[in-house]
């Protein structure tokens, strides 16, 4: 399937009067299908795959915010160090330190989000609440002078049952509203939640950044 450009328009409307950031995600998508939401001005694209982000980065627009949303081994961060805007996984301090090394070899600050684990599913990766707030209230995050905590991502239970999603929005926008006092400066501002199948509930529970793909691209061929 093409791009549904009319859907894209439509869900961006949407989203810009709810004030929403939309990260168009283009993983296993080919490189014009992403050229299509350039055209139309789309910035933003997500990617979960290390090697087709850095092919895909080498061969499109420049100006393209690349945001990696998908597990990110810290053996590999060296690899989208360079260019990437944001990375969203970030499940662990061994991994932010890895970023923060990577970071002063590029004489760059890269942006970050810390995933919290929210799901019931076990396979789903992140900080849990108590480590998260350890963590935060420690004095370790200052010496990460190559980072920048922007705010935190969590993947809700892949499920239909809206008031397990609810509740498990609802956390998160709790951990969040806590984590923001450590950051008093500001910089702690986006909470990203909401996927194609459940970011109308997210924006109501406080999401400002969802990651939409099937909705964009049609389903995903996982064969190539």
């Amino acid at each position: 399937m093409a791009v549904n450009t009319q859907q894209y328009l439509s869900i961006i409307n949407e989203l810009t009067d709810q004030g929403v950031k939309l990260i168009a995600v283009s993983k296993t998508k080919p490189n014009e299908d992403i050229q299509t939401l350039y055209e139309l001005g789309h910035r933003d694209f997500g990617e979960n795959y290390v090697q087709e982000l850095v092919d895909k980065q080498a061969s499109l627009p420049n100006d393209i915010h690349w945001h990696f949303i998908g597990h990110l081994q810290s053996n590999k961060v060296k690899y989208i160090a360079p260019f990437v805007y944001m990375i969203h996984g970030v499940d662990s301090e061994k991994l932010l330190q890895e970023i923060n090394k990577q970071g002063l070899k590029q004489n760059k600050i890269i942006d970050c989000l810390l995933q919290v684990h929210i799901a019931t599913e076990e396979t789903k990766f992140g900080f849990d609440g108590p480590a998260l707030h350890e963590f935060l209230l420690s004095q370790r995050l200052s010496s990460y002078t190559n980072v920048r905590i922007r705010g935190l991502m969590g993947m809700a239970s892949f499920s239909d049952n809206q008031q397990l999603l609810n509740q498990e929005f609802t956390i998160l926008k709790t951990y969040f509203d806590k984590a923001k006092m450590a950051f008093p400066n500001g910089q702690f501002d986006v909470l990203s939640m909401g996927m194609s199948g459940d970011y109308a509930l997210a924006i109501s529970k406080g999401s400002n950044m969802v990651r939409i793909g099937s909705l964009l691209f049609g389903a995903r061929n996982y064969t190539k």
